[in-house]
């Protein structure tokens, strides 16, 4: 379990699958300022998760009707937690789930299940499993309102099957011997023997 160290009424630890992974390198979404960003896709079952991240739009709301809103919540908020069933019905990997999209400016800290920090964007990628730390905030920008979700930091949890489309090295090649021997079965060219 995520360390309940270090929180806030709008700060959440959400145990989920990532997607759309582009936290090594900014990126500029629909032509936008470039940011850190990730999917956490949450199972509809987790009750507990969901719960924890409705109560901290709720708090985020609170606090943006006194700083961002006038003293009043409008109507017609934009918020972060979405309906997988509804918003990406023709994804597979998002049916029975909710998901949220968490941005930052700077980049998160990446950390392995020990909490040591890692390196390689090969071991954090879209569709393995994460705790992710993502701080709920109100906005008032050019017109729109709500409650976005700023992303903190990710600590990987275990391997699942990768959603870029793209094949592991493992998926695609089989040890080789020491010596040299047969590389690719009997379909390998003389060259390589």
């Amino acid at each position: 379990m995520a360390n309940q160290k270090n929180f806030s009424a709008t700060k959440v630890i959400i145990p989920c699958r990532i997607s759309f992974a582009n936290i090594w390198e900014a990126k500029s979404i629909n032509g936008g300022e470039e940011k850190y960003s990730v999917s956490c896709v949450i199972p509809k079952s987790d009750k507990k998760t969901i719960a924890k991240i409705q109560k901290a739009v709720e708090a985020a709301k609170e606090d943006g009707k006194t700083r961002k809103w006038s003293g009043k919540i409008p109507p017609n908020l934009k918020l972060p937690l979405r309906d997988g069933d509804i918003d990406r019905s023709d994804d597979e990997n998002y049916q029975d789930c909710y998901f949220l999209n968490a941005t930052s400016k700077d980049a998160p800290q990446v950390v392995d299940r020990r909490v040591q920090p890692v390196t390689d964007p090969m071991m954090v990628y879209s569709g393995c499993y994460c705790n992710v730390s993502v701080n709920f905030y109100a906005f008032n920008a050019n017109g729109n309102r709500g409650v976005a979700a700023g992303l903190g930091n990710i600590q990987f949890v275990k391997d699942g099957e990768r959603l870029s489309g793209k094949a592991s090295a493992d998926a695609d090649f089989d040890a080789l011997e020491d010596d040299g021997g047969d590389v690719l079965g009997d379909d390998t060219p003389d060259y390589l023997s």
